[in-house]
């Protein structure tokens, strides 16, 4: 079992920045794939960014330039940096992680193409106009 506890959501206004982190704990793993999913009012779940064990990284095309994934090993703690908020990235921002061997690729987690393993509970993040 993984438990993941997301922290870092907030209100800000367009164009500002937010940065979220994903507290994890419980087994251990080494070969994973970790990502970032949200979740807007009246629409599904979609994937934003992901890295696996391998350090490759993939992200929505809506976010890339804007929102940046880090993974600190020594810390067991992934991390999603969002710059130059719009509005469309309001959403609750879920932490998410597949433990298997061999890493899921991150572009086919992103895409829904992959089950994941284990979800955190959410952080909201709203950007206004």
């Amino acid at each position: 079992q993984v438990n993941l506890v997301e922290s870092g959501g907030g209100s800000v206004q367009t164009g500002g920045s937010l940065g979220l982190s994903c507290a994890t704990s419980g087994r251990s793993y080494s070969s994973y794939c970790l990502a970032w999913f949200r979740q807007a009012p009246g629409k599904e779940r979609e994937g934003v960014a992901a890295i696996d064990s391998y350090g490759n990284k993939d992200y929505q095309n809506s976010v890339k330039g804007r929102f940046t994934i880090s993974y600190d090993k020594a810390k067991n703690t992934p991390y999603l940096e969002m710059n130059n908020l719009k509005p469309e990235d309001t959403a609750m921002y879920y932490c998410a992680a597949e433990i298997r061997l061999p890493a899921p690729p991150p572009d086919a987690v992103i895409r829904g193409h992959t089950e994941i393993d284990y979800w955190g509970q959410g952080t909201q993040v709203t950007v206004s106009s």
